[in-house]
C-alpha cells in the first residue's frame, strides 16, 4: 500500500470555535492566542460546505436547528449534515480535505497491513479516530483521520507512537472505524466469513470456566467482542442458538441473517449465562421464555437492547436486538419517500387531526417511520404522547409510555389515560384489535393527530383491514387521512458500486426489456471490504402512499371492498410498492435484483390477486387472503394482474383477445 499525501507534516494548531467545533483554516496560535497578521479568519464547516455547493443555506439552517435542540454533548455539524442526508460522509471528508489542502483517501481502495495499524494501541486509535496507514523510511507515519483539526488527538498519536512527524490524510469516519475493527478482530481477510470467535478458548473445558456464580474473564471478553462486532457491522439482531454440535452465532445485517461462527458446545452455557447476566435476566429460569430491556456498554458506548430468551430442544435460544439511540431518529425526508409522497405525508402530519396509518410486515421499518413522523411534528406548542409495547427509540420532548402487565398498565388502560394528558399528537405502536382501531379513529375525529401502524401487505389492504375489523366505513372515511405501506430494500455499497445491466431473467421477472432501462442509471456493488464483499451496504425504504381524499372517501362510503379501493388508488395515479422500488432501481438507489426480491410474487407461476398480489388458486372468484373479488383481467399466459383498460399484457405482450374471460380460470 502506498499513500502520497500532499501535506507532509503535522499541520499547525487550529483555532476552536466557542461551540467546540474546530475552525477550518490552519491558524498558528501565538503565545497570547492572538491571530498573526495575514492569517485569514476561521471559518466553520457549514460555510465551507455551502461554498463547495454541497449544501444550501436552508439545509445548513436545518442542521444548526437540529444541533441546538440536541442534548449535550451536541453533535458536530458535519455529522448532522450526513445524518440529515444533505451530503455523504465522503463528500464532507473531501470538502474538508480540499479546504485544508490535504489529500482525501478512499479507504475502500486501501489495504493497510494489520501490524502497521496496530502500531497505535487500539484504545487510543478508537478514542482519537486515527488509522495508521503506512510507515515512512524516516520513521514518520501516514495516518488517516476524519477530523484533521483535532490537534490534541493528533499530538496524542504522535507521542504514543514516538513518530518524528505525521503525514495527515482525510477519510470518512466510518471507513476508519471499520479498518480499525478489521485490524484487531478475527475476521478473515476476504471478509466472507468469520473465524471462530472463541478460537483462543480451544483448550478450555467447561470445568475450567468455574461455577455459575461468576463469569470467566475469557467469556466476558468473548461476549464483549461479539457485541462490538455486531454493533460495528450495524447488525439489528444477534442470534445465539444452542444446537447439538455447538452454539450457533448469526447477525442480522441489512435485513438478512449472516452466518458468523459456531462456538464449541462446551462454551455454550457460559456464553448464554453471560448474555443473560448483562441483560438482567433470571439465570434460575432457563426453561421459561423471557424478555428484558437493558442498556449494555459496547466499546465505551451505551446501547439499548432487548434480549429475548426462548427454550428449545437443545437449550436456550437468545436474540439480542440492538436498538437505536436517541440521536438516531432519522429525518422523515431521509427515509426514501418520493417527493410527491413526502408532500402528502407532511401534509397529513401537519394537520391538527386525522389518522396516519403505517402498514407493513415485521421488520419493514414501520417503527422508524413512526418515530420520524412524530419527531417531525414536535414543536414547543404541541404535546406528544406515545403508548408502546416496547420503546425502541427515545424521542426528545415526547412522553413515551411503555405498557406493562406487571405494573398493571395494560394497553387498554393506557388508551383511556392518554386522553387525560391533553395531547395534540398520539402515537400508538400498533392496531391489533377492533377497539384499538375504533379508539384511534374516534380520537382523531375529536381533534387529535394519531400515528399508528398495522400489519398488512399494502396501503390498500390497510384501509380495508380497518373495516374488516368491524369499524364503521363512515368512521374510517372521516378520520383516516393517509395510509402508507413500506418495505426495506438494500442499497448498493457506495465504495464499490459500478454501473451494470441486469440480466435477462431479472428484467423478465419485472416485465421489462433492455430498451426500457436505456435512460436509467442502474448501480450494483461488486464487493469490497467496506461491504464484506456483499455489494450492499445499508437499506432504504420504498413506499406506497394512499391519500384518503374526497374521491376515496366516496368509495369507502359506497363500496368499501379491497378491489374498489385498489381501483380508485390506480385511478388517482398513486404508485404501488413495486413501482416505487423500480423507480429507485432506475436511479441506482437499489438494484433490480432487490426489486425482484421485494416483488417476488410477480415471479409466481400461477394466478395473482390484483389487490394484495398474493398467489391464488385457479378458479377462485374471491381472494382468500383479502376477500377481493377476482373478476379483474388476469393474463392467462403469465398470470400477472392486468388493468381492464390495458391493450396488452406488459409482461408477455399478449393482447386482450387472448386473455380469456375476466375471471381467473
Amino acid at each position: 500500500m502506498s499513500v502520497t499525501p500532499e501535506t507532509v507534516a503535522l499541520p499547525p494548531q487550529y483555532g476552536l470555535d466557542d461551540d467546540g467545533q474546530a475552525g477550518l483554516v490552519a491558524v498558528p496560535l501565538s503565545v497570547a492566542g492572538e491571530r498573526p497578521p495575514g492569517v485569514p479568519l476561521r471559518r466553520r464547516l457549514g460555510e465551507v460546505l455551502i461554498d463547495q455547493d454541497l449544501i444550501s443555506p436552508e439545509q445548513l439552517s436545518a442542521a444548526l436547528a437540529r444541533q441546538s435542540s440536541a442534548r449535550s454533548p451536541q453533535p458536530k455539524i458535519g455529522q448532522l449534515v450526513i445524518d440529515l442526508g444533505f451530503a455523504t460522509e465522503r463528500q464532507v471528508a473531501e470538502a474538508l480535505a480540499t479546504h485544508l489542502g490535504l489529500d482525501a483517501v478512499d479507504l475502500s481502495r486501501v489495504a493497510p497491513e494489520p501490524e502497521v495499524v496496530r502500531l497505535l494501541p487500539r484504545a487510543i486509535a478508537e478514542r482519537t479516530g486515527v488509522l495508521v496507514l503506512e510507515r515512512q523510511p524516516n520513521g514518520g507515519l501516514v495516518v488517516a483521520t476524519s477530523d484533521p483539526t483535532n490537534v490534541l488527538d493528533l499530538d496524542d498519536v504522535r507521542m504514543c507512537t514516538q513518530a518524528p512527524e505525521l503525514f495527515i490524510v482525510v477519510a470518512p469516519k466510518t471507513q476508519i472505524t471499520e479498518h480499525l475493527d478489521r485490524a484487531w478482530s478475527m475476521l478473515r481477510a476476504n471478509g466472507d466469513t468469520v473465524a471462530l470467535i472463541g478460537a483462543d478458548l480451544d483448550g478450555v473445558t467447561e470445568a475450567d470456566l468455574g461455577d455459575e456464580s461468576t463469569d470467566d474473564a475469557r467469556i466476558v471478553t468473548l461476549v464483549d467482542r461479539v457485541l462490538s462486532d455486531a454493533a460495528r457491522l450495524h447488525a439489528s439482531d444477534i442470534h445465539l442458538q444452542r444446537q447439538d454440535d455447538g452454539l450457533r452465532l448469526r447477525y442480522r445485517v441489512d435485513g438478512l441473517l449472516r452466518e458468523v461462527t459456531t462456538a464449541p458446545i462446551r462454551l455454550g452455557p457460559a456464553i448464554l449465562r453471560r448474555v443473560k447476566r448483562l441483560a438482567g435476566l433470571d439465570l434460575a429460569e432457563p426453561v421459561a421464555p423471557a424478555i428484558r430491556h437493558s442498556r449494555i456498554a459496547v466499546d465505551r458506548t451505551w446501547i439499548d437492547t432487548r434480549v429475548s430468551s426462548l427454550p428449545s430442544l437443545h437449550g436456550e435460544k437468545i436474540v439480542v436486538r440492538l436498538l437505536s439511540r436517541t440521536d438516531d431518529v432519522p429525518a422523515l425526508h431521509s427515509l426514501g419517500l418520493e417527493p410527491s409522497q413526502l408532500e402528502t405525508v407532511l401534509a397529513a402530519i401537519s394537520a391538527p387531526r386525522g389518522v396516519v396509518l403505517i402498514a407493513g410486515p415485521t421488520g419493514s421499518g414501520k417503527s422508524t417511520t413512526l418515530y420520524a413522523a412524530i419527531h417531525q411534528t414536535m414543536t414547543p406548542e404541541k404535546v406528544a404522547v406515545t403508548l408502546e409495547d416496547s420503546i425502541l427509540m427515545q424521542v426528545a420532548g415526547v412522553a413515551q409510555v411503555q405498557v406493562s402487565d406487571k405494573s398493571d398498565l395494560t394497553f387498554h388502560r393506557g388508551l383511556r389515560a392518554l386522553l387525560q394528558q391533553d395531547p395534540d399528537v398520539i402515537l400508538l405502536e400498533a392496531v391489533r384489535a377492533a377497539h384499538t382501531a375504533a379508539f384511534a379513529l374516534k380520537t382523531a375525529l375529536a381533534g387529535h393527530l394519531v400515528l399508528t401502524s398495522l400489519h398488512t401487505d399494502s396501503a390498500v389492504s390497510a384501509v380495508t383491514q380497518l373495516i374488516q375489523m368491524g369499524v364503521e366505513p363512515s368512521l374510517v372515511a372521516s378520520s383516516l387521512t393517509v395510509a402508507v405501506a413500506q418495505r426495506l430494500v438494500r442499497t448498493p455499497c457506495e465504495s464499490c458500486r459500478v454501473g451494470y445491466i441486469p440480466d435477462d431473467d431479472t428484467l423478465a421477472l419485472l416485465g421489462l426489456r433492455l430498451e426500457d432501462i436505456m435512460d436509467a442509471t442502474p448501480l450494483k456493488g461488486v464487493g469490497c471490504p467496506d461491504c464484506r464483499q456483499s455489494g450492499y451496504r445499508g437499506r432504504t425504504a420504498v413506499f406506497e402512499v394512499l391519500e384518503v381524499d374526497q374521491a376515496m372517501r366516496t368509495v369507502l362510503m359506497s363500496s368499501p371492498t379491497e378491489a374498489s379501493v385498489a381501483a380508485q388508488a390506480r385511478a388517482s395515479g398513486q404508485p404501488t410498492l413495486g413501482a416505487s422500488a423500480l423507480a429507485k432501481a432506475m436511479r441506482g438507489e437499489t438494484t433490480f435484483e432487490e426489486v425482484v426480491r421485494l416483488t417476488h410474487s410477480h415471479s409466481s407461476k400461477g394466478p395473482i390477486c390484483p389487490s394484495c398480489e398474493r398467489g391464488v388458486e385457479h378458479g377462485l372468484k374471491a381472494c382468500p387472503w383479502c376477500s377481493a373479488a377476482l373478476d379483474a383481467v388476469s393474463c392467462s399466459s403469465c398470470w400477472h394482474p392486468l388493468d381492464p383498460d390495458w391493450m396488452l399484457c406488459p409482461w408477455c405482450g399478449q393482447p386482450p383477445a387472448l386473455q380469456g374471460d375476466h375471471a381467473i380460470t
